[in-house]
């Protein structure tokens, strides 16, 4: 069988692109597609020496900084891929290349990291912040977002099988799409890290430093807390607002090498995370490293954060407000005995990238089989009924 597999763009290696590097490793005969292909020379192990075929915004001007810039033509780009000779095409999706056009005979499997949330549920949100809510460029920005939200909806119509990262991405796909969509949780390389049951006094922040991410209201509250400590660890615009917000107690350290990284997420007493994130990597990473974790309520998180009393790895708060995570911290600090180091590590292995590369290709294996009239190994049906059960009991733990 011939595979190709499109990803929107390829410019930092991020989330998304962890998931790519997965598919790839399950399908190494597949060629790679892209919107725009960035990612230095050094840095691009993770594409398995792949030559990736790139759209005519490669060789638009200033497209490698401003390549977010031709946002209205990437649907034209995605549409001019000619992938007619290949049997499964899989899509690696959070903006348009779920979108590409392929015929009746072919598969088109589309892992959806989340549908455009600039031009869905958080189109508001991103305008405002944008400075775009008003005025003449206001306007044509809305018109733009309404354009391309017809596209998308109609192109949904083009996938067989939608894949979601997590049932927070499933509902949204629902409610954008009117399709029912799969969850195989994104592959976290649990690997990298190992757990320490002897915790020090502080508590750790790590994450890019941008607005979405809320880490100043982290360092609000903790300035609010001057006999607890807090740690930062990351770069980003929101660097030197960041700063003025802080107080003795917070150490902002900036970007720092994974080694570094690694030890602080062992030793933290707990892991704070205000984002409200589609499924959110660095919870997990902090779980791996035997911490417990305390987050907003909202997103991905509330699936691999397990706060039964049974088996509690974390705690989560109900709102984004530098109160609602003193009064979670506060909480955590009277109850720190019982999440256990053994639980976050154990909690964190159900997102392997080893689970991820078994069930995704199983799961494409029976999508297949289905697809050609064939009946697929009952192997194959119990690895992707597994996922889904597992995806549903994770999300209620």
């Amino acid at each position: 069988m011939k595979i190709a597999v499109v990803h929107d763009w390829l410019v930092v290696y991020g989330g998304a692109e962890r998931v790519l590097e997965q598919i790839l490793i399950c399908f190494p005969q597949a060629d790679v597609f892209s919107i725009v292909d960035y990612i230095p020379p050094d840095e691009r192990g993770f594409l398995r020496g792949k030559t990736v075929t790139t759209s005519f915004i490669q060789k638009l001007p200033f497209s490698r900084r401003k390549y977010r810039s031709y946002l209205p033509l990437m649907p034209l780009a995605i549409e001019q891929f000619d992938l007619s000779s290949y049997d499964i095409v899989i899509t690696s999706s959070h903006a348009v290349a779920k979108g590409v056009i392929t015929g009746p005979d072919q598969l088109h499997i589309s892992y959806v990291h989340s549908p455009m949330r600039y031009a869905w549920d958080l189109q508001h949100q991103y305008l405002r912040e944008a400075g775009l809510d008003v005025g003449i460029k206001g306007w044509l920005a809305k018109y733009m977002l309404h354009r391309l939200r017809l596209w998308d909806n109609r192109t949904a119509n083009g996938v067989d099988y939608f894949v979601a990262n997590s049932n927070f991405i499933a509902k949204r796909i629902k409610k954008a799409y009117g399709r029912e969509a799969d969850v195989i949780y994104p592959p976290v390389n649990v690997e990298s890290f190992s757990i320490n049951e002897i915790k020090e006094e502080f508590y750790l922040v790590a994450s890019r430093l941008v607005p979405y991410k809320r880490v100043d209201l982290v360092v609000e509250a903790f300035s609010r807390m001057p006999d607890l400590k807090l740690k930062v660890i990351g770069a980003g615009p929101d660097f030197n607002k960041i700063i003025s917000k802080s107080s003795p107690n917070v150490e902002i350290m900036g970007y720092q090498p994974f080694s570094t990284l690694k030890a602080a997420m062992q030793s933290a007493k707990a892991f704070v995370f205000a984002a409200e994130e589609d499924f959110g990597i660095a919870p997990v990473e902090a779980l791996a490293s035997g911490t417990p974790v305390i987050a907003f309520g909202k997103g991905g998180v509330r699936e691999t954060v397990s706060t039964n009393d049974h088996f509690p790895t974390g705690i989560l708060f109900d709102s984004q407000t530098p109160e609602a995570i003193c009064t979670a911290v506060r909480r955590f600090e009277e109850s720190k005995s019982k999440y256990k180091s053994r639980n976050c590590r154990m909690r964190s292995e159900l997102f392997s990238a080893e689970i991820f590369r078994s069930t995704f290709t199983d799961y494409v294996t029976a999508c297949w089989s289905k697809f050609t009239g064939e009946d697929p190994s009952p192997q194959e049906v119990g690895h992707v009924r597994a996922a889904h059960e597992g995806s549903q009991k994770a999300a209620t733990l």
